[in-house]
């Protein structure tokens, strides 16, 4: 069995697929064909966001790739900048009408903070509106599971407070050289399900010699080993691409990392991403 044909339980019962594709960068105009090959290939994951500006691409994607809606896993992000509840709402409908779907498979707050105040000011009121939004649609079942992304421990903690929900996901940025370990244990604990993205670094991982070096051992390329490591922690993987050569090569991981080894690359600590360092997540904050 593929890595693509294999899933994980949310808490709600909902499966979702391991390996998915990562779609931010990818152009709205190019996201449609990007999705078709993937679909084609086997992948049965596909993550966008309002803040990608590609959920039109991604949902003509879904719809014409020629594979039943319900065997599809397709996952969006509210804007971070949205903090109350009636926003929330709104955009909740905007996403199901950009996409063209009657449902979204999960749903998360992409951020406790907007942006522009990324891990800074208190927004703990504003996201248990935005969480309120969600566990409606959750209800009214236009979204089959709800979650956040960048949440730390403290964030999870003070969403639920008024949730009736606890989130089924926390997506976090997780790689070799950046992980999360007591975060990720913490979730564990909770119930959440946590997604790796950019489990190749934004790609500046692949200048490490160590991580390289690892690779040539298992005789495999350095993005799948690097995969392998976030399906190994328990995380669904999330690597990003448009090129279809480079989706078939990150889905080819039937590999076992050894525990040495896996503790080796928990224990890297490789967090320089270049000039990606303007975008908030990467900044190190």
């Amino acid at each position: 069995m593929s890595i693509l044909d294999e899933t994980y339980t949310l808490g709600n019962g909902v499966k979702i697929p391991k390996l998915g594709l990562g779609t931010w960068f990818i152009d709205d105009d190019r996201a449609a064909e990007a999705v078709r090959a993937a679909i084609d290939i086997g992948y049965r994951n596909i993550d966008t966001a309002q803040a990608y500006g590609n959920e039109r691409g991604v949902g003509e994607g879904v719809r014409t790739a020629g594979v039943p809606r319900e065997e599809l896993f397709v996952s969006t992000k509210l804007a971070a900048e949205i903090k109350d509840h009636d926003g929330a709402a709104a955009a909740i409908e905007e996403s199901l009408r950009t996409l063209g779907l009657d449902h979204i498979d999960l749903m998360l707050i992409h951020a406790p903070q907007p942006w522009n105040d990324f891990r800074g000011g208190d927004y703990a009121e504003g996201n248990r509106q935005a969480w309120r939004a969600l566990e409606e649609a959750h209800r009214a079942g236009t979204i089959r599971a709800i979650g956040v992304s960048n949440f730390l421990q403290s964030d999870l903690e003070s969403l639920l407070d008024g949730a009736t929900v606890t989130p089924h996901v926390n997506q976090l940025l997780v790689h070799a050289g950046n992980t999360p370990s007591a975060l990720l244990a913490h979730c564990e604990d909770a119930g959440i399900l946590v997604e790796a993205y950019s489990p190749i670094a934004h790609g500046e991982i692949l200048e490490n010699a160590e991580v390289k070096a690892l690779a040539e051992q298992y005789g495999v390329t350095l993005p799948q080993l690097c995969i392998r490591y976030t399906l190994q922690l328990g995380t669904v993987s999330l690597p990003k691409t448009a090129n279809p050569e480079h989706m078939r090569s990150n889905a080819e991981v039937d590999f076992e990392i050894s525990e040495e080894d896996m503790a080796t690359l928990e224990g890297l600590h490789a967090r320089d991403y270049g000039d990606s360092r303007a975008f908030p997540v990467y900044s190190g904050k």
